[in-house]
């Protein structure tokens, strides 16, 4: 199996190749791609060096997958490159989640609408993929109505430059700005650009691709997200109306039978998700499982995922397995 990473050099590019390792995915020769600046480059893959090549010089080495994680323009650009040489790319960006003729995928709930002829596969927003892990077990049996979430994002979902920004801060070194305002000690209610409607990219993309995903656009849902200084992942508040009344003991149990979901919902002994914990994991922690008293049907629950893993490249590389098991590449 042949494997190219677009964007090898970027961190979730490097959480990819450790999460490759970890799983034991069937690499056979791995081919790390990066922009002009990263050829040349040593990549370190299971204690074996690999250089960095340039797009072009990719599609010539005919890998087999592609997993993306370069950025949107160069999806736009490469990606049906890649796919009209006949390799699957499955795609990290935003490019190709809200395509019509694109799957958008969460394998432990839609892969199975995946084909051989999908050769670009989108993989979700890391704040819509724990989301809607937690929301499926619980749609399939009460039917969502409407959702009002919540995010407190950590700066790894901007990338590098953010990670930097926070560490200069701490440390009281003036450097360059990911932000507009400073993260340390703050919140910035500002994830993405702002669109016509004063909701910004990143709330419409928890509208957008839950719908998607869900196979459901009468589905309600209004996000606001916000940047917090942290670094081991993404927290959410949701708040969910259905259509059926819930008992709180079965939606615990729905939850805690659900492939990829750990329940931390003990207040007795303040056991609760926290990023700090997620961070590093592939799970989603669901907890401060709750009935919301203010309206009928309605539940409160804590959402917590390691945005890197779950979020990005764990989710891709499941992905990859699930068309390898199928034989679909």
């Amino acid at each position: 199996m042949k494997v190219a990473i677009v964007g090898a050099t970027g961190l979730v590019g490097s959480v990819m190749l450790k999460v490759l390792e970890e799983r034991n995915f069937p690499v056979t020769e791995l081919i790390p791609v990066a922009s002009k600046r990263s050829i040349g480059q040593s990549i370190l893959y299971k204690g074996n060096e690999y250089k960095v090549v340039g797009l072009e010089d990719a599609i010539k080495m005919k890998p087999n997958v592609a997993l993306f994680s370069a950025g949107g323009s160069t999806s736009l650009e490469w990606a049906p490159k890649f796919a009209e040489a006949g390799i699957t790319v499955i795609d990290n960006s935003s490019a190709w989640r809200m395509d019509h003729s694109k799957q958008l995928i969460v394998p432990e709930i839609n892969a199975g609408a995946l084909t051989k002829g999908d050769k670009i596969i989108a993989n979700p927003n890391c704040s819509t993929i724990q989301m809607v892990m937690a929301l499926w077990p619980l749609h399939k049996k009460y039917t969502i109505k409407r959702i009002v979430v919540s995010t407190y994002q950590s700066i790894t979902g901007t990338g590098v430059k953010a990670v930097k920004q926070l560490e200069n801060e701490v440390a009281g070194i003036k450097g360059e700005m990911a932000y507009h305002y400073p993260i340390y000690q703050n919140a910035i209610p500002h994830c993405d650009v702002f669109e016509d409607n004063g909701y910004t990219k990143e709330e419409m993309k928890l509208v957008r691709e839950t719908q998607k995903i869900l196979n459901d656009r009468t589905i309600a849902i209004t996000a606001t997200a916000v940047r917090i200084p942290t670094a081991g992942g993404h927290s959410e508040s949701v708040n969910v109306e259905f259509e059926n009344d819930f008992n709180l003991s079965e939606v615990r149990q729905l939850l805690n039978e659900s492939s990829g979901i750990v329940v931390q919902d003990n207040i007795d002994v303040n056991t609760y998700p926290m990023p700090i914990y997620a961070n590093g994991k592939d799970d989603v922690f669901v907890g401060r499982i709750r009935r919301d008293g203010s309206q009928p049907n309605t539940l409160s629950m804590w959402i917590v995922s390691d945005n890197l893993r779950k979020g990005a490249a764990t989710n891709t590389i499941q992905i990859a397995e699930y068309l390898l098991k199928k034989d679909l590449l």
